[in-house]
């Protein structure tokens, strides 16, 4: 299930899905260590001797974000037991806290006693082994603890603490405390220890056609010192001027990215402000782009999205470069000098503590084409951290990563190419598939080499300019000369070594073809772009309802249609976006901006609800699949945003907020 909601401040991340359950906790770390992993965290409602989860399909639920903030505002109504409950739930912007603000109203005539019922289902640490829960009678909470992790579950009712509580195994056919709710009444178990969960309940009197509110607060620390005094601290302030006081953060957060929104529908506009917000949500306070954090995708892998790509990185930066946000892209750069490799190319991908992260990339003996790498990424770094430095003038930071991070990687990329043909060596496409030489990576690469002949033209190293620039020079001639099919009249997607060893042509139609104009290979209206991009929109077009873009032609991630012609794989909003982005970065009248605006608003039809993007969509329903968010989405529809209104405010000759579009 996607998750629908997600909620965080770069240290804590929260997810939730449609029915209100938490799914995910992220502490210390924004994708490590999971901590629910994806479990469900239920919400209960007692009333007149019935119990009900609010997660029932009884409940008519609608669910959004506060405008400009990371709240999210969920309204749950069950006529059976006529009850309206509101909730609001957020991760308090500065301290580690998960906060909820519940409202419950009562649309009958008949003054009623209401209990409600929190199930916290931890798996302290990501597993479920060795975790303790426990009462704490003097701090009124419930806490649970494995090593050096810590959450204390407490809260408020009408000012009224914790009614009841129960803390129960979950293992060898005992079904955990939720089961121990649904009489309305906990049993005050006080502790167990291993699979274990809680529940926690508060009571109070609901009037006729009343309201009451209701506090609950998850503290996270790393030891019981740490989360006791936080939760006092809560307790001082009170939780509704701390949910208050993060509206108001992220109001003032997302006040930087207010602009002229010229001709575009308001529907956009405001997914573009969700999606800023939902980005920073998947960014680590020390600089870690997570490419999703979405945990049921390890139902079908066994693995997940809770890594950094170098290369998603480098795109999610640019972006928030263009929006204002420098601190959080430098953040990124700063974490890029802390885990490229000695040899100057940075790997398949990294936890977000900057370890290497997993990999099905296999390591052969070859010398020169043997490391296990997509070096696309290695390029948009420097590429990404040259357009920082354009939008901030910042030299001084520049200057300090220029010997760990634009030296070594652009030596690398040098070394790293083909004699003959001057392209680079065989890598991983960005699709992580198949090994080959290809026109996304060339561009990448070419991209990379330019960014770092201007830094070291810009540092006074001329020696180092002039052999990347030579170097960027022989893979922009490669890239012409063997990736440009004059029969096809359009590039192609690479080229390969069959099992003799000789080269083989990929011909294959793929979306990143748009990057060759994206990156400035060549200009968006090159007779060879137009007519690679003019294959894209009608080869790679699903013929549904649906519409979208796809990655490739067959395209087998999560397959719903043998029918190739018609639907040649799963729409996705990043191909779809990119096309949108040509459309914007090609168009010569203000019309013709009319295409991209139609995709923009073709990515909003698709997005949850609640604003938030998946990976790709079902070419038949349009429902989610794949991981939901997928960080890259989100910011490839802010920047198709940002060019859009940089090529609209050109027209109308008016200056620009800030520069914007990819190159």
């Amino acid at each position: 299930m996607p998750r629908d909601i997600v909620l965080g401040n770069g240290s804590m991340l929260v997810n939730l899905d449609r029915n209100l359950s938490l799914r995910d906790l992220y502490y210390p770390f924004v994708g490590m260590e999971n901590h629910i992993a994806g479990g469900r965290c239920l919400l209960g409602v007692w009333v007149d001797g019935q119990f009900s989860w609010v997660q029932n399909p009884q409940w008519q639920k609608e669910a959004g974000y506060v405008p400009g903030t990371l709240i999210s505002l969920v309204r749950a109504v069950h006529s059976g037991l006529g009850l309206e409950v509101t909730v609001e739930d957020a991760v308090h912007y500065r301290q580690n806290l998960f906060l909820r603000r519940i409202h419950v109203r009562n649309r009958w005539r008949d003054r009623r006693e209401l209990r409600l019922f929190f199930v916290n289902d931890f798996h302290v640490g990501g597993w479920d082994i060795g975790d303790t829960a426990l009462y704490d009678p003097i701090s009124r909470a419930v806490c649970h603890y494995k090593r050096d992790y810590y959450f204390y579950v407490s809260g408020n009712c009408q000012g009224q603490p914790i009614y009841q509580y129960h803390v129960q195994k979950r293992f060898g056919g005992r079904e955990g405390s939720a089961r121990d709710a649904e009489d309305g009444v906990l049993s005050g178990n006080p502790i167990d220890q291993g699979s274990v969960d809680s529940t926690i309940s508060f009571r109070a009197a609901l009037e006729p056609e009343g309201e009451v509110q209701a506090d609950l607060w998850i503290a996270a620390g790393r030891s019981l010192d740490e989360v006791r005094n936080l939760h006092a601290w809560v307790a001082d302030n009170e939780a509704d001027r701390l949910m208050n006081e993060t509206a108001s953060f992220w109001r003032h957060w997302l006040a930087l990215a207010e602009r002229d929104w010229a001709d575009l529908p308001a529907e956009v506009v405001a997914l573009f402000k969700t999606s800023l917000l939902v980005t920073r949500t998947q960014i680590d306070n020390n600089g870690a782009v997570l490419a999703a954090n979405d945990t049921d995708i390890l139902s079908t892998n066994r693995d997940h999205y809770s890594y950094v790509w170098p290369r998603d990185g480098a795109l999610v930066a640019r972006m928030l470069d263009g929006a204002g946000y420098h601190e959080i892209t430098a953040a990124f750069y700063r974490f890029c000098a802390r885990t490229i490799s000695r040899e100057g190319y940075f790997y398949h991908k990294y936890n977000p503590d900057g370890t290497v992260g997993s990999s099905w990339h296999p390591w052969t003996a070859e010398v020169e084409e043997g490391l296990p790498i997509q070096e696309d990424g290695t390029g948009l770094v420097l590429w990404g951290l040259w357009k920082h430095f354009e939008y901030t003038g910042n030299v001084e930071f520049l200057a300090s990563l220029y010997l760990s991070v634009v030296k070594p990687a652009a030596d690398f990329m040098v070394r790293y190419r083909e004699p003959r043909t001057g392209l680079p060596h065989q890598s991983f496409d960005l699709w992580e598939e198949r090994k080959g030489v290809f026109t996304f990576t060339a561009a990448a690469v070419w991209a990379g080499l330019t960014a770092a002949a201007r830094c070291a033209r810009l540092l006074g190293d001329g020696a180092a300019q002039e052999k990347w620039e030579e170097a960027a020079g022989k893979v922009h001639a490669g890239i012409l000369r063997e990736l440009f099919d004059p029969e096809l009249n359009r590039f192609i997607r690479g080229r390969f070594k069959g099992g003799d060893g000789s080269w083989v042509e990929d011909h294959a139609l793929d979306a990143s073809l748009y990057w060759i104009s994206g990156l400035g290979v060549l200009p968006p209206d090159d007779p060879r772009v137009k007519a690679t991009m003019q294959a894209v929109a009608e080869g790679l077009w699903v013929k549904t309802d649906i519409g979208g873009v796809a990655r490739y032609a067959n395209d087998y991630y999560f397959k719903r249609s043998d029918d190739i012609e018609k639907v040649p794989g799963n729409p996705w909003f990043i191909c779809t976006l990119w096309l949108a982005n040509w459309y914007v970065d090609s168009a010569e009248t203000p019309a013709e901006l009319a295409k991209a605006r139609e995709l923009l608003k073709w990515a909003h039809r698709y997005r949850l609800d609640t604003g938030i993007l998946p990976e790709q969509v079902h070419p038949y329903t349009g429902e989610p699949l794949s991981v939901a968010p997928l960080t890259w989405s989100h910011a490839t529809f802010c920047q198709v945003v940002l060019s859009y209104l940089a090529k609209w405010h050109a027209f109308r000759d008016l200056p620009l907020k800030p520069e914007s579009g990819y190159d």
